[in-house]
């Protein structure tokens, strides 16, 4: 039973990352609500993988310290201008839920995806030129030749790519 609700209480991991890579891909910004969600859902998550003999008080102190040192990333990223505060904050609130392991694979992951994007929106900026003011604005707004990247998208597949050398693994394989 409790292995089972801990199972529900994780289905928020991947669905907030979801979330937030289609509103950053659609409108971007991530809201707050995402980033809460996903940090808040991560201690029931915690408990019940405790309660159950899968989580202990060293893993919290690594989880909680990951996820401050994800936000402190986020922040001199979001200070240099290299993303936008709502991908700072997902970052810090993904960090919380990987242990680190899966923390440095979501970084390495995210670093890749990151570049590929980039790379891609370059190439299609340079391709589509023309097309861009004809595309929904969403599109258009990405295609623009100093546009920002949605990185919330990158740091989707990252943090998706990492489950597995996350600490809550055991969720899937007990």
């Amino acid at each position: 039973m409790l292995f089972t609700l801990a199972l529900l209480f994780a289905l928020a991991y991947p669905a907030c990352l979801l979330a937030g890579a289609f509103t950053d891909l659609t409108s971007m910004t991530i809201p707050n609500r995402l980033t809460l969600g996903l940090a808040a859902a991560f201690a029931p998550t915690a408990v019940l993988m405790q309660l159950s003999g899968h989580f202990g008080w060293p893993q919290w102190g690594e989880h909680l310290g990951l996820g401050v040192f994800g936000l402190v990333l986020g922040m001199i990223c979001f200070a240099l201008r290299f993303m936008g505060g709502g991908d700072a904050k997902m970052i810090a609130a993904a960090s919380l839920w990987l242990g680190w392991h899966g923390f440095i694979a979501f970084l390495i992951y995210t670093a890749l995806a990151g570049g590929v994007l980039t790379l891609g929106l370059i190439g299609a900026r340079k391709a589509f030129v023309l097309a861009a003011p004809r595309l929904p604005a969403w599109l258009g707004r990405h295609l623009e030749a100093k546009g920002d990247i949605p990185y919330g998208i990158a740091i989707c597949v990252g943090g998706l790519a990492a489950i597995w050398q996350s600490d809550f693994l055991s969720l899937i394989h007990p």
